[in-house]
């Protein structure tokens, strides 16, 4: 079993950045493909953000050119900066991992490994 914990959510001004990170209990280039999703109050968890074992990365639309994804393998560690947030963005930001291959990295339900979450709160 693989447990994720998520941190560095809070409240932030539009306009503002946050970071937030991934600590895994394994290392992380045995877990595979790694991805974002996020769930706001009375929506469905949705995708935000993807890179596979080597690096490759994946945004949905409405986060491209303000998310960025990365990993530190050597620390078991991922991070989703995010800059420009916008009020739309609040939700809590889940961490997943270990991605079944094929499929599109969009699929929660490929992923088998899920943080507890973090609460992300844009004020507008």
């Amino acid at each position: 079993q693989v447990q994720l914990v998520e941190s560095g959510g809070g409240l932030v001004q539009a306009g503002g950045s946050l970071r937030l990170s991934c600590t895994t209990s394994r290392r992380t280039v045995s877990i595979g493909d790694m991805g974002w999703f996020r769930q706001a109050p009375g929506k469905e968890r949705e995708f935000v953000a993807a890179i596979t074992w080597n690096g490759v990365t994946y945004y949905a639309d409405n986060v491209k050119e303000r998310f960025t994804i990365s990993r530190d393998n050597a620390k078991n560690t991922k991070y989703l900066q995010m800059n420009s947030l916008k009020p739309e963005d609040t939700a809590v930001y889940y961490c997943a991992a270990g991605r079944e291959p094929g499929g599109s990295y969009s699929d929660s339900n490929r992923y088998h490994y899920w943080g507890q979450g973090t609460q992300v709160t844009v004020s507008s």
